[in-house]
């Protein structure tokens, strides 16, 4: 079993304060991961108190005293609801955005998912633009949604891309969430162009988002499955035997319709080499995978103590549907050049995901 190594407590802190919002989340924890081993003091967002408490508490024994702090936003969508926070815990020059709804499912599209995306980012913008002349820097975090055009491809995809999904088209829930993401960054383009603030913005754009769960999930007393980020889940229904039959035969659901993944940490230190990089938008993708190399390298690598829990598929006979020739390209140059990022492989992310799900169900709390 693979033990995740956590970031180390910085020696020194730097001087330049961040503020990152959505700290909870499967990426921001990892961003918040990489700023605190870059040694930034950083002010995160949270929906409640408790869940406040909670991120201080795994991250206690990996900060600086003071390097982290925490101010409640129940709803990012409330015009204005940034002011204070921007008032009390200034001055800021970074900002990193990962708030945003990332679900398939809504009752109602606009209220449920395209508003909070938009107006949250806007509301953001729009605070900093009046009350925070000391920021620099707004790096935001949006999707390979905004970029892909589904089924009509592009031979190659890259940062010029952009989705073609319409307003009209969002109102159906399987182009609800890409429309939020699209418009959602659309209106921050909108924003710098029609009000010149002191700040640039740049955007990361990520596909699937495998990779280890956050420490703050692995260091809590309380745990529930449902706090596994979207992507992860298909490597946390394997584990727990959903890809395998009663008979022992394989069951793996068909990866379509994306083929792409990243691994979070690769995300993370994009959003913070993004701090101090001049691009705008990166697109973040580390390869191709499919459900069914997910599946080979979780039985190569874990086959002893999965194997025992009769909970791996049997992979004999079972067909790989990701076709390489016939599937469109991805160029990410930008981000390896502008920011450096050397990206993991399928196996080390896959392996480290799973890794953490175990080390996590033994009830393990400091990993070094």
């Amino acid at each position: 079993m693979t033990l995740i190594k956590l970031p180390q407590q910085p020696q020194i802190l730097r001087k330049e304060k961040v503020l990152l919002t959505g700290g909870t989340g499967f990426v921001a924890s990892h961003v918040l991961d990489s700023l605190v081993t870059n040694g930034y003091p950083v002010v995160v967002t949270v929906r409640s108190e408790e869940k406040g408490r909670r991120l201080l508490h795994a991250l206690s024994s990996f900060t600086a005293p003071n390097q982290i702090q925490y101010a409640i936003v129940p709803d990012i969508s409330t015009k204005n609801v940034f002011d204070p926070i921007l008032c009390d815990h200034g001055p800021f020059t970074y900002v990193i955005h990962t708030a945003s709804p990332y679900q398939l499912s809504f009752a109602d599209p606009v209220a449920d998912c395209l508003n909070p995306a938009i107006n949250g980012t806007t509301s953001l913008l729009d605070s900093l633009h009046r009350l925070c002349p000391s920021v620099t820097r707004v790096v935001i975090t949006s999707s390979s949604a905004a970029i892909l055009n589904p089924p009509h491809h592009r031979d190659v995809y890259d940062e010029s891309s952009w989705s073609e999904v319409t307003w009209e088209q969002a109102m159906q829930p399987e182009h609800t969430y890409r429309a939020s993401k699209k418009f959602a960054e659309q209106a921050a383009w909108s924003f710098l162009r029609d009000n010149s603030p002191g700040f640039t913005v740049a955007t990361i754009n990520n596909t699937y988002t495998f990779g280890p769960l956050s420490r703050s999930l692995i260091n809590s007393s309380r745990f529930s499955s449902a706090e596994i980020n979207t992507s992860n889940r298909r490597i946390w229904d394997l584990v727990h035997g959903k890809w395998r039959n009663a008979d022992g035969s394989a069951n793996i659901p068909p990866t379509a319709p994306v083929f792409t993944f990243v691994d979070v940490r690769d995300v993370a230190d994009a959003h913070v080499a993004a701090l101090t990089a001049p691009g705008q938008r990166y697109y973040t993708v580390g390869g191709f995978f499919s459900n069914y190399q997910i599946a080979k390298v979780v039985e190569e690598e874990f086959k002893g103590v999965l194997g025992a829990r009769g909970v791996l598929p049997d992979l004999k006979g079972q067909q790989d549907d990701f076709e390489e020739d016939k599937h469109w390209k991805f160029d990410v140059r930008r981000s390896k050049e502008e920011l450096g990022i050397r990206y993991r492989g399928l196996r080390e992310s896959v392996r480290d995901a799973v890794g953490s799900m175990l080390e996590f169900e033994k009830g393990v709390t400091a990993l070094s």
